[in-house]
């Protein structure tokens, strides 16, 4: 599976766990955060960071809200820019879509 910030750049659809994970990053990294430090600090395995923020484990309620808590955001920050991501997508799927429909005379 690619890094989730190419999943959309092609007009594939991120899935909710692809937008999970690069929400996620993208708050890690203006705060400055490895991965590790952000495993050491909310209490969480590395390994399973860096599983979420690659879109390949689904995160509960509890870890959506304990990872928001550890990075000094609302859980629905974290939800509002999963929403965004994935509508992203969505519209760049459709614009390909009508693309590839229009270069075929259809």
């Amino acid at each position: 599976m690619g890094r989730p910030e190419r999943a959309h750049e092609d007009g594939r659809r991120l899935t909710p766990e692809q937008a999970f994970g690069l929400a996620v990053r993208r708050i890690r990294l203006k705060r400055g955060l490895s991965q590790q430090a952000l495993a050491d600090k909310s209490g969480y395995h590395r390994t399973y960071i860096s599983l979420l923020e690659g879109g390949q484990k689904s995160p509960s309620l509890r870890t959506i809200f304990d990872l928001a808590a550890t990075l000094q955001v609302k859980p629905s920050e974290i939800v509002t820019a999963i929403e965004r991501l994935v509508g992203r997508t969505e519209r760049l799927a459709r614009v390909n879509l009508s693309k590839r429909k229009h270069a075929k005379g259809e």
